[in-house]
């Protein structure tokens, strides 16, 4: 299966199953290592088989020569602990700079997932028109399709219901109120290529729930 979010800048994607990973190549590079080394490290990490089989997964790679060679994708925990050895200013800097983005990766993951579900059709074809979809493409179009059928977010709609946080908002729905939702998401799908002005699309959204509510 895909991944469900590409490989970023930092090696750093999210898998079929929504783990945030980076990988081993990406790692060599930014800290400056010949990439064999860092398999080596991982190979001779001193943690059990558990935590090495939950945050180290290896695969492969086809070198410059044509020759397939092993890497490892790293979950966060898997990367902090192989470069928590690695010393030095540089070393820190971009420590920081992984951590962080993991921390954005995987706040994106639990939204990304509860649109996923909410919005199933939207999201797929977000992710075919954006080559690298960004959390806001997932954020803006659910936040006005939940906004134009419900009156406020998802998030608002938890904090007004007493609904915990993360959860998804569907199972309180009504069936008319889900109804209208997915009309809408079916609408917005469409003119997500044919009018990629947001304020455009929203005045368009805006009268189509008028007539589809009327």
């Amino acid at each position: 299966m895909s991944n469900i979010v590409p490989k970023n800048e930092f090696g750093m994607f999210v898998d079929d199953k929504g783990v945030a990973r980076v990988d081993s190549l990406a790692v060599a590079i930014a800290f400056n290592k010949r990439h064999d080394n860092v398999v080596r490290d991982i190979k001779n990490l001193d943690c059990s088989d558990e935590f090495r089989a939950l945050n180290f997964e290896e695969t492969n790679y086809n070198s410059v020569q044509g020759h397939k060679k092993p890497c490892y994708n790293m979950t966060r925990d898997g990367f902090v602990f192989l470069v928590m050895g690695y010393r030095g200013k540089k070393a820190s800097s971009f420590k920081e700079a992984y951590i962080k983005r993991f921390n954005e990766m995987e706040t994106f993951i639990k939204f990304l997932l509860e649109a996923r579900h909410e919005f199933p059709l939207l999201t797929d074809n977000i992710k075919l028109i954006k080559e690298e979809p960004k959390p806001y493409h997932f954020m803006n179009e659910c936040n006005l399709l939940n906004r134009i059928a419900l009156g406020c977010t998802a998030k608002e709609y938890r904090e007004s219901h007493g609904i915990k946080k993360g959860k998804s908002i569907r199972p309180y729905l009504t069936k008319e109120q889900i109804r209208k939702i997915d009309l809408l998401q079916r609408a917005d799908i469409g003119l997500l290529i044919s009018t990629p002005d947001f304020n455009q699309r929203k005045q368009l959204l805006e009268w189509y729930f008028m007539k589809i509510s009327g």
